[in-house]
């Protein structure tokens, strides 16, 4: 047995001296090029051998493999023999030993995954014995705790622990590939299509792991849109995985509405009971082409940032997504109901972006507008966000549904503005207030409300 192995008829985390023997033999045997290259994947490293002597076996080898150098018993030994660790792991006697333990390199892949799934069982072992004394010891937020837990199980369970600094050739490689298919996907949209050609031609889609803030008053349709876009991801081409967390409405409700939107059905109509046959068929269609399309729908009210992340993992870890939406941030409950409001946004909304970028999707937020905006007789802006600057610092899009700026200046005889609760078609501003790697402007959105459905703008039908 090599210096630092351990006598295993004491309790201790589970290991296979095997199966670590097996993969360091089937890297030297074959050169150290696919073996290596596979535990890379695999975001294997030195720690995730138990045998210390293994350990530096693997460094050795890593270190050679970044040379660009063969990796066989001899050069194993010569830089081991180099970091001064030859005579601590056995000497050549203990490499002869370890390369003779297989015959082929052809299960290399196989002894790589076996060698990972017991590194992610061990740090199991240690967290969770970490975690109980913290039960004993008394905890005073549990919340937070099993938010802890679960996000530390999804997260060695992904095999991974994020680094909080990278070297600059990783994100430079991944920005030259996006670039390269940027340049071979002219008016194409990149990220998730809205369904609104104006609004993707200056966002060009929603993009993963951003924040994006749709913002409005009460009852400018700001669930509508949403909904309108979670139906582009879920009915494209290529359909977008979405999951979407109302807490306001139920899922009936929303499903409801999505069915009547699609399907150009007069909501309030079919509430009284008129509704024509070939609407009643439409409907039935409706529920067939919606029937297993990926979306899901939370409910739950009165949810905190954690219980949202937590519940989003869950989803995700199931059906990888695509999108988040989320109606709205202002229902969010706090975690510390002893902090001012404002305080409690700021841990929202920073939630909101962590959410996004744990998962990697665009998570979509809707958020209301104070009423600075309708006292003054203008449009919104940025500073309109109601209840924290926080929200439009932490968003990497901000999009704020407003009536037209010609609605707003119309005034009646009065001198009250007009309100446009009659009109069957309206047409709204969508104001893009903020992109961070992109322009502003304003786009405009053809609102049908007795369908609550937003549609693309065309001036010939709406003049």
């Amino acid at each position: 047995m090599p210096k630092g192995a351990r006598d295993k008829t004491l309790r201790e985390p589970p290991y296979s001296v095997d199966f670590e023997q097996a993969l360091l033999a089937s890297c030297m045997l074959e050169g150290g090029q696919d073996g290596l290259t596979r535990c890379i994947d695999l975001k294997l490293s030195p720690n995730s051998f138990y045998i210390p002597a293994h350990a530096e076996i693997f460094k050795a080898c890593l270190s050679l493999y970044k040379a660009g150098s063969p990796v066989t018993v001899l050069t194993v030994g010569e830089q081991l023999r180099a970091l001064g660790t030859l005579e601590r792991i056995g000497d050549y006697a203990y490499l002869n030993q370890v390369s003779d333990r297989i015959e082929t390199s052809a299960n290399v892949s196989y002894y790589a995954k076996k060698v990972k799934d017991l590194e992610i069982a061990r740090n199991l072992v240690r967290f969770f014995m970490t975690g109980l004394e913290d039960v004993y010891h008394g905890i005073e937020d549990i919340d937070q705790f099993l938010e802890k837990v679960e996000s530390r199980v999804l997260e060695i369970n992904q095999g991974r622990v994020e680094e909080s600094a990278v070297s600059f050739d990783i994100p430079l490689s991944g920005a030259m590939t996006t670039i390269q298919k940027l340049r071979t996907r002219q008016g194409v949209v990149n990220g998730v299509s809205s369904g609104f050609r104006d609004l993707d031609a200056i966002t060009n889609g929603f993009h993963a792991a951003e924040m994006i803030v749709l913002a409005a008053r009460p009852s400018m349709g700001k669930t509508a849109l949403a909904l309108n876009i979670a139906e582009a991801a879920i009915l494209a081409p290529n359909p977008v995985p979405t999951l979407f967390f109302s807490l306001e409405m139920s899922a009936e409700q929303l499903a409801m509405r999505m069915l009547c939107g699609h399907g150009r059905i007069n909501m309030t109509k079919l509430r009284n009971g008129f509704l024509e046959r070939s609407q009643a068929q439409t409907l039935n269609q409706m529920g067939e082409k919606f029937k297993n399309v990926p979306f899901w729908i939370d409910e739950s009210s009165n949810l905190t940032i954690l219980e949202m992340r937590a519940k989003a993992r869950r989803v995700h870890s199931q059906h990888p997504l695509g999108l988040i939406i989320i109606d709205y941030l202002q229902l969010i409950a706090g975690t510390d109901s002893k902090v001012q409001r404002e305080q409690q946004i700021a841990e929202i909304s920073r939630g909101v972006k962590s959410l996004a970028k744990e998962l990697n999707v665009p998570v979509i937020v809707l958020s209301q507008l104070n009423r600075e905006s309708e006292k003054e007789g203008r449009q919104p802006r940025l500073s309109d966000l109601r209840e924290s600057g926080s929200i439009e610092q932490d968003a990497d899009l901000v999009l704020i549904l407003s009536k037209t700026a010609d609605d707003i200046k119309q005034k009646n005889e009065d001198g009250s503005s007009v309100d446009d609760v009659n009109r069957e078609v309206v047409i709204r501003d969508l104001l893009i207030a903020k992109q961070r790697n992109g322009p502003v402007g304003t786009i405009h959105l053809t609102y049908l409300k007795p369908y609550t459905r937003f549609e693309n703008f065309t001036k010939e039908r709406d003049e």
